[in-house]
Formats: C-alpha cells, sequence, structure tokens
C-alpha cells in the first residue's frame, strides 16, 4: 500500500558527505514516499554527497541565512530533523517554526557531540534520535531530559543486495583481477577512520602473502587525502592497496559483489563509530565483516557469524582474522548467508524507516501524515 504525499519535513545537516548519515537518509526518504511523507534536505556544505541524493529528493544546498529563513518559511514543513548543526536552531527561532522539532545525534566524539547538544537557543526538541545504544549512552552524558530514542539506520535491500555471479558488471572499476583475494576498505580517509592502521595492515600482507589485495573506496574530499597518498606511495603499497577515490553509489553493489566473488571481505579501522552504514550495505550484499571488537560495530557485527572482530586496534589480531576468512573459502560463505539474514532482520530500511514512520506519527498530528487508503501495488 502507497500513500499520497500528506507531509512535508525538512532535514538539515550541514555535511553534504558520502558517508553514512546521507546513505541513510537517502533510504530513509525513499521508504517515507511511499508511505505519504516527502522529505527535503537543507545542507551548508558540498563534499562530494549530491549525487548520492540524485532523483531522490529535494536538495537544498546553502550557507545564506536569510535564504535559509526562506526555505524554512514557505514550504510548510511539519517537522524539522536537525542532524549535528548547531546554526540550525537560530534558523528555526529566526523563521517562527511552530512545529515539532526532533534531533538525530550522529557524532560519535563527545568533544565534536557537545556544541550540537548545547545550543538549542530557546527551541525546545521534543526528542533526540540515535542510531545505536552506543550513541544513546554518549548523549546521555550531555542531555537530562529530552527523551532519546534508537532507532538504527537501513540499508534498501532491493538496492544492495547479492548480485549473482553471472550479473556482476566487470567493465566498471574496480577491476577484479585473476587469482586475488580482495579486502575492501570502504569510506573517508581521515584520522577517525584510522586510515594509518589500513597501512600496517596493507604491510604485513604484502610481506606474508602476494594472493591479496586491498581496495579503498572512497577519500576524495577527505582532508587527510594528501597525507595519505605520500605514505601510500613512500611506503610502495600502491600494488596491494588499490586506491579508488570516487566510485559513483550506483556502483557499490557491484563493488561487494566483486569482493564476496574474490572469496573476500570487508576491513574497517575505524576507532569510533555512531552506527556504520558500510557494515551494513557489506553484510547485505553477502561480504563479511572485519572491524574491531567495539560499541557500536558489535551491535552490527556478530563475532564468528556475520564477520570477525579484532582486539582493539591489534595489527596482529587484524590481519589474523582477515587470514581466517581469506583461507577458508567454505567459512566465508556461511558467514555470506548468515550476514543477509542478519540485516534483513535487522536492519533493512523496511523495518527500521518504519520505526521512524512510527515516532513521526506520534509527533505529528494524525490528520496530517495519516496515509491514504487505496492503491495497492
Amino acid at each position: 500500500m502507497r500513500g499520497e504525499t500528506r507531509m512535508k519535513v525538512l532535514v538539515i545537516w550541514r555535511l553534504l558527505t558520502v558517508g553514512g548519515v546521507n546513505a541513510g537518509w537517502r533510504n530513509r526518504s525513499i521508504y517515507f514516499k511511499k508511505h505519504g511523507i516527502e522529505t527535503e534536505f537543507l545542507y551548508t556544505t558540498d563534499h562530494g554527497g549530491l549525487h548520492i541524493m540524485q532523483d531522490v529528493a529535494k536538495v537544498y544546498l546553502t550557507k545564506d541565512e536569510e535564504e535559509i529563513i526562506k526555505i524554512i518559511k514557505k514550504n510548510n514543513y511539519k517537522a524539522i530533523i536537525v542532524c549535528d548543526t548547531k546554526a540550525a536552531y537560530k534558523w528555526i527561532r529566526k523563521a517562527q517554526f511552530k512545529g515539532p522539532i526532533l534531533i538525530e545525534a550522529r557524532t560519535p566524539e563527545l568533544i565534536k557531540l557537545t556544541p550540537h547538544l548545547k545550543s538549542f537557543k530557546r527551541v525546545e526538541p521534543q526528542l533526540i534520535i540515535v542510531p545505536s545504544n552506543y550513541q544513546k549512552r554518549l548523549v546521555s552524558i550531555l542531555v537530562e531530559d529530552i527523551p532519546i530514542q534508537v532507532i538504527y539506520n537501513g540499508v534498501d535491500t532491493s538496492f544492495f543486495h547479492a548480485i549473482p555471479d553471472e550479473q556482476i558488471n566487470h567493465s566498471d572499476l574496480p577491476i577484479l583481477p585473476k587469482d586475488k583475494k580482495i579486502i575492501g576498505w570502504i569510506g573517508r580517509v581521515d584520522k577517525r577512520k584510522n586510515w594509518p592502521m589500513l597501512i600496517e595492515v596493507a604491510k604485513k600482507i604484502k610481506n606474508e602473502r602476494n594472493d591479496t589485495e586491498i581496495w579503498l573506496i572512497g577519500g576524495a574530499q577527505s582532508v587527510q587525502r594528501e597525507e595519505f597518498a605520500t605514505v601510500w606511495k613512500d611506503e610502495q603499497l600502491e600494488e596491494i592497496i588499490k586506491w579508488h577515490p570516487v566510485i559513483p553509489y550506483q556502483q557499490m553493489p557491484h563493488v561487494y559483489a566483486k569482493i564476496r566473488q574474490s572469496g573476500g571481505c570487508t576491513l574497517a579501522t575505524t576507532k569510533s563509530e555512531s552506527f556504520g552504514n558500510t557494515f551494513i550495505e557489506s553484510m547485505i550484499c553477502g561480504v563479511p565483516v572485519v572491524a574491531s571488537n567495539i560499541m557500536p560495530i558489535n551491535e552490527i557485527v556478530v563475532h564468528g557469524e556475520t564477520g570477525l572482530l579484532f582486539r582493539g586496534q591489534n595489527v596482529d589480531d587484524a590481519v589474523k582474522q582477515l587470514y581466517s576468512i581469506l583461507d577458508d573459502h567454505p567459512f566465508q560463505q556461511q558467514m555470506s548467508e548468515a550476514a543477509i539474514r542478519r540485516v534483513e532482520e535487522k536492519f533493512a530500511i523496511e523495518v527500521v524507516a518504519q520505526q521512524y514512520v512510527e515516532l513521526l506519527k506520534k509527533v505529528v498530528p494524525v490528520n496530517v501524515i495519516e496515509e491514504v487508503k487505496g492503491d495497492t501495488p
């Protein structure tokens, strides 16, 4: 059953990045539309993520305060959702917006999160939404009297799914080499994602075997891309780490499919996350994940079942876990199937976005969000 558009919401976030927050909102907005909710987005800075939202939702990209206030005033939004953008509260106040305000607290570092949760400026949010129980613990340190609700990020399983080998597009980059097992490392090249650990992992693997290739996907707009590039070349790792700074979002299911077909996995060296969309994207495509045994990663990846978790930032243990997958194809296939099942049950967009729809029904008058029953697709 599909609903006609009866409600329009605005999501404000300062950074239009190629990352989990925007990928998550892309998936939500597609689901919302089917249920009578139109989502519009306001960003102040584009960091290469505009293509993620193409043909999905209306996007405003501006830093001009007067223009932002006009946008809020003219569009009759029934709710505004603010993602880690302290300036938004001033804009909302100046626009005299009277509807419900929800906050999404996404930043996983306390020192960076604090300004966004201590700057309400006489605006009274009704609820704080977080993507993991770990993030709920973090936010509860800063906020006392606003309810906090966990809604996991979701993945569009009609887009991300396990593509059969015979349907994989092998003409697009990255090209899958013969007789190589692929480790995928996906995301920004920055301190939090911990690319120096990736370098150390690559050096160890290079010294021990020649049947493995690491695909680094992303980093074109990262602040530390030049620093990474210098180390990558100085350490003579170009042959083992194949860097693809820009891979269109629409091609990512085929990237994951190539990794799965090779008998490989994805690796995350991140030091902290509020959730981690690449984990569920990888898993729903049948690719096991190797990552640090920290919250919230261990809320997503089940050790020994859908992937493997290593101790802290321990390079030797990380490589050991990688080899456990690369050197045991039946084990890799078993985890591949389990990973798909887990995402379908807990992180499919139909599951988690419906929780968000129900939440909006609670905070917005029922007659505004009520679905129009009728046509069934």
